[in-house]
């Protein structure tokens, strides 16, 4: 539900599943080639962008699926009120979210509390922000990840989160896959914000996170099971955005 009119655009990923046809069920949404080139995520954002029309751009990943009819009209009202610059939506973990992740969406997201004495915070899952700002200052078309980060930190703006904007949005990622995010992670926190490489933090940061973990399982007794692998999978998290953050100096 909202009030004002829009356009839905969905650009061609390369998806080999059944994702193309299912888009071309819908008559109404505006479907853009896949841009050719190396893929960058600014790069592919800011193509999107400048085939857009509407003075407000929502951003939905593809596999943030909204839970309530007022996500749009929630996330664009503190844009509307000129109460923000940027808008970022609640991301809730999907049903099968393993007990850890649901825990991390919860800090992430949540009443927003939590995340509010975070050094930064951001995210483009689920956002809203204006075409104008998006023309005027496009995002990095080099930088591989956090992006989004990017994008919001480059310069001082209004960042408003709307709890009332619900998707589900979470991943269940192998160790493989978690190596490979917080490695980029850091490589991006290390050219944004300027980290310098330190282990030791990043070990009390894992150590620091398993209590939390034991402590949240401890409170949801189901998800018990999952706490022998917490220490491991947090020690995997810090040691690789370690070593992202170092790798960006040595490559420099």
């Amino acid at each position: 539900e909202c009030a004002l009119p829009f356009e839905i655009i969905c650009c061609d990923d390369g998806s080999k599943d059944r994702t193309p046809d299912i888009i071309a069920a819908f008559p109404s949404v505006k479907k853009l080639p896949r841009p050719e080139g190396e893929y960058r995520p600014g790069r592919r954002l800011n193509y999107m962008v400048a085939h857009s029309s509407g003075d407000l751009i929502v951003f939905n990943n593809a596999d943030a699926v909204p839970v309530n009819r007022r996500w749009l009209s929630e996330l664009v009202a503190p844009l509307l009120a000129d109460a923000a610059d940027a808008v970022y939506g609640n991301q809730l973990p999907r049903p099968d979210a393993r007990y850890l992740v649901r825990k991390d969406n919860l800090r992430a997201f949540g009443d927003g509390r939590e995340a509010a004495k975070w050094r930064f915070f951001f995210s483009l899952a689920t956002s809203a922000v204006r075409r104008c700002d998006l023309v005027e200052h496009p995002f990095d078309e080099n930088i591989r990840y956090s992006e989004d980060v990017e994008w919001a930190h480059r310069r001082p703006i209004r960042i408003v989160y709307a709890p009332e904007a619900k998707v589900e949005h979470s991943h269940n990622y192998t160790l493989a896959e978690l190596k490979r995010r917080f490695y980029g992670e850091g490589r991006a926190d290390a050219e944004i914000f300027g980290d310098r490489p330190n282990l030791p933090r990043e070990m009390i940061s894992a150590v620091l996170e398993t209590l939390r973990d034991g402590r949240f399982l401890l409170a949801h007794p189901a998800g018990l099971a999952e706490l022998p692998a917490a220490p491991v999978r947090r020690f995997i998290q810090r040691f690789y955005h370690w070593k992202g953050v170092r790798d960006y100096y040595v490559s420099c």
